[in-house]
């Protein structure tokens, strides 16, 4: 079974994260085909992308069940690998759209960060807690969004927020449930096609505010800070006590 679906159709392409038995927890196979993915919407020039998730959540963020088998430096490639895709999606030239349902973990609430239009089902949930064993991941991206005194307050406790605080705070932009995702599409589709092509590239580039090597560099100062497997052993430890 693949990790993710692409459904190409001439208008958009779809892209369902495809680990329901993982709660599409993100592997390094997971993000390597995102990226791939990404890669081969940019090449043939797709206008629309939508990022959805199969199964009872859109994603539980980073997949911990290797992570004490692995190397730190095997580890901290992997969060660079996560943050390039995250980067490769918030710079993408086609409008990208992200349909959020279930709890949300992590680096698959990044990856919601991610995309121009965030939509999310009613009931919705969503929880940041890297900087608990002390990941720099998505964190800036995340301030840029909602601002950096909620980013503050949201991410300095890890707090689970729901999706009417999500909406106040400007970090979804509409609650829809799955049976309205094709309105959410045609609409998106309405608004792709509202601009030629050339202006649209111009408004973005004009609007542009990620700092991909800003960020980046965060992220990789805090990876490879020694001690990432006692650091994360530390929070999971904790999260089996909360």
């Amino acid at each position: 079974m693949s990790d993710i679906v692409i459904e190409r159709q001439p208008t958009h392409w779809s892209i369902t994260l495809n680990r329901p038995d993982k709660l599409n927890a993100l592997n390094a196979n997971l993000v390597e085909a995102l990226i791939q993915a990404f890669d081969d919407a940019q090449a043939a020039n797709v206008p629309l992308v939508v990022l959805q998730g199969e199964g009872r959540c859109f994603s539980a963020g980073f997949d911990m069940s290797e992570a004490q088998s692995q190397s730190e430096g095997d580890l901290v490639l992997r969060f660079i690998r996560i943050e390039t895709l995250l980067n490769k999606i918030a710079s993408a030239p086609c409008l990208t759209v992200a349909l959020a349902h279930g709890r949300n973990f992590g680096a698959g609430v990044d990856l919601v960060a991610a995309c121009n239009l965030r939509v999310a089902a009613p009931g919705s949930t969503f929880r940041m807690p890297g900087l608990k064993f002390g990941l720099v991941l998505g964190t800036a991206r995340f301030a840029r969004i909602v601002g950096a005194r909620e980013a503050q307050r949201i991410l300095e406790t890890a707090a689970t927020f729901d999706v009417e605080r999500a909406c106040a705070n400007g970090f979804i932009e509409r609650v829809a449930a799955p049976e309205q995702h094709e309105q959410v599409i045609a609409e998106a589709l309405e608004r792709v096609n509202a601009l030629p092509p050339q202006s649209r590239a111009s408004l973005r580039s004009a609007l542009d505010t990620e700092q991909a090597d800003t960020d980046l560099a965060a992220l990789v100062r805090s990876a490879a800070e020694p001690g990432i497997h006692r650091r994360i052993a530390a929070y999971l430890a904790s999260s089996k006590q909360a």
